[in-house]
């Protein structure tokens, strides 16, 4: 078997050649020994620099070549085109066009892709636990969730921000229909619009490295976070300041991860894994190695990696890699937590009308199955890391279950 997690020096373009078993024997018999090119293939990656945790383990595999280097131990010649998305929609648009290879986004567009019978599937979690605030300006009167009624909230239609919002609103105003409330919506394309707040917006759905900025240099304050507690700017019925535990939020389903469970899936084109699933192999192993080296550097001295996107000195830029399930987990491997997320997930997005009916757990299992077994291969590459316990285990902030190769011993939500 290939040694996937062998250290080596960045790797040239150039065409290598590759000994086969048959190669080698004839070779120890004084044979003439018949040479392999390697296959020579472009493959397109999209990326969110601004996001959070994909953003410096993209960096990493593209500064030190990971993918080319893992590609080409497994018979490849890779050329990564790595090309950087400011959101989910674009990337999908290029999925669907056919012009992009791998992609990363959260779970909305991957409940409409699974239930369109789109041609792609998920492979492993890009990244996730992402913390969404609700944002306002210090003079909107705004200072908790009930103000929010009646307002103006800036959100990323069709994505995560959005349907972080309507599970707070659901489990903290009675419903997950902004309507219900009184709340108007205005679409956010990007995170800088929506952490500006600009005039004519009350609040803002944000992530945390775009609040982080926007509260240093344009004193952008918060009431609350998706995880379900209140932050620095909250007052009211629960109290005022930061770090209470808003009580709605036990209600949730993914509690005790919040109200909402954040992961973004990476998702490989089914042609390019039906026809290279070494080279998807290569990639997977690419990812681990990047998490397992960031995990172990400074928090701040990572967020310095992609410090031209997310503009944030290492003390807050920190704060954002801390969050990051990867870097809290040390791993890329989905379990059985991380996709019950999306089946749970599409029946809030029937009663917010996104789309007709939830997701079956078939459909979420046939379509995450195809990477099962190249995540397990990825996984016994890479010296078999975590230990079997630690996919199990309860006592952390993420919830997780048995990996996607035991995908048989999964059990069908209600």
């Amino acid at each position: 078997m290939t040694d996937c997690n062998r250290q080596g020096s960045p790797i040239g373009r150039r065409a290598t050649l590759g000994m086969t078993g048959a190669g080698i024997g004839a070779a120890m018999l004084g044979m003439p020994m018949v040479a392999r090119a390697a296959q020579k293939i472009k493959v397109s990656i999209g990326r969110q620099p601004y996001a959070a945790g994909n953003s410096p383990v993209t960096q990493y595999m593209l500064e030190n070549r990971l993918f080319e280097q893992h590609a080409e131990k497994a018979g490849y010649d890779v050329s990564a085109d790595y090309r950087d998305y400011p959101s989910a929609m674009p990337q999908v648009e290029a999925f669907v066009s056919g012009n992009l290879d791998l992609g990363m986004w959260g779970n909305t567009p991957i409940i409409r892709g699974i239930a369109v019978n789109q041609p792609w599937s998920v492979l492993n979690v890009g990244e996730g636990r992402m913390r969404f605030l609700i944002a306002t300006r210090p003079d909107s009167g705004i200072r908790n969730l009930q103000d929010l009624k009646g307002k103006t909230v800036g959100a990323l239609l069709g994505g995560d921000p959005y349907n972080a919002l309507s599970q707070m609103l659901l489990y903290e105003l009675g419903s997950a229909d902004p309507r219900a409330s009184n709340i108007r919506i205005v679409n956010t394309p990007t995170q800088a619009e929506a952490a500006s707040i600009p005039r004519g917006m009350d609040a803002a759905v944000v992530i945390y490295p775009a609040f982080l900025l926007a509260q240093r240099d344009a004193g952008v304050v918060a009431i609350a976070n998706s995880y379900g507690y209140t932050e620095s700017y909250y007052k009211g019925p629960a109290g005022e300041g930061a770090g209470i535990l808003l009580p709605g939020v036990k209600k949730s389903p993914f509690y005790p991860e919040g109200f909402y469970l954040h992961r973004s899936f990476w998702i490989g084109q089914n042609k390019l894994i039906d026809n290279h699933p070494k080279l998807i192999v290569a990639f997977l192993c690419a990812q681990q190695q990047a998490v397992a080296k960031l995990s172990t550097m400074n928090p701040g001295d990572v967020s310095q990696l992609v410090k031209k996107y997310w503009g944030l000195p290492p003390d807050l830029g920190a704060k954002v890699v801390q969050d990051e399930v990867l870097f809290m987990r040390g791993w890329v491997w989905p379990t059985e937590g991380d996709i019950k997320a999306l089946l749970v997930t599409s029946k809030f997005m029937v009663d917010e009308k996104m789309i007709d009916k939830p997701l079956t757990w078939k459909q979420v299992t046939d379509n995450v199955g195809k990477a099962a077994a190249l995540n397990q291969q990825a996984y016994e590459l890479m010296n078999s890391v975590p230990p079997a316990d630690a996919f199990t285990k309860t006592d952390v902030k993420d919830l997780r279950g048995l990996p996607i190769w035991d995908m048989k011993q999964w059990t069908s939500p209600t």
